[in-house]
């Protein structure tokens, strides 16, 4: 085959090939964005001793500030793997404010 024909069949090819590149790229499926794990807190049962203990987790790890309903409430330090515990606090509804997020505890 001489090199003008050569040119003519595979200039069409190598076009199309660039073309449609992006085109399968875009349709490839993609994994889904990570997701952050939302911050969870809660309060177990009362004890024998009529205090509650407060726990969370999926925190940033810092201070984090504990407001709740019984009056208590103070600064607590989340630990590098996101989570705190408070032992011994008063019964009550509790909330986690951290940065400009505010988290409230179930239990």
């Amino acid at each position: 085959m001489n090199r003008r024909t050569r040119l003519l069949v595979l200039g069409p090819l190598a076009a199309a090939s660039l073309i449609a590149a992006p085109a399968a790229l875009a349709a490839a499926p993609q994994s889904p964005p990570a997701v952050v794990p939302a911050a969870t807190c809660s309060t177990s049962g009362v004890l024998e001793n009529g205090k509650v203990h407060l726990s969370g987790g999926g925190f940033t790890p810092g201070p984090a500030y504990v407001y709740g309903s019984a009056g208590f409430g103070g600064t607590v330090e989340i630990a590098q793997n996101g989570g705190f515990q408070v032992m011994n606090v008063p019964p009550g509804q509790y909330s986690v404010r951290q940065g400009g997020e505010l988290t409230q505890c179930s239990g």
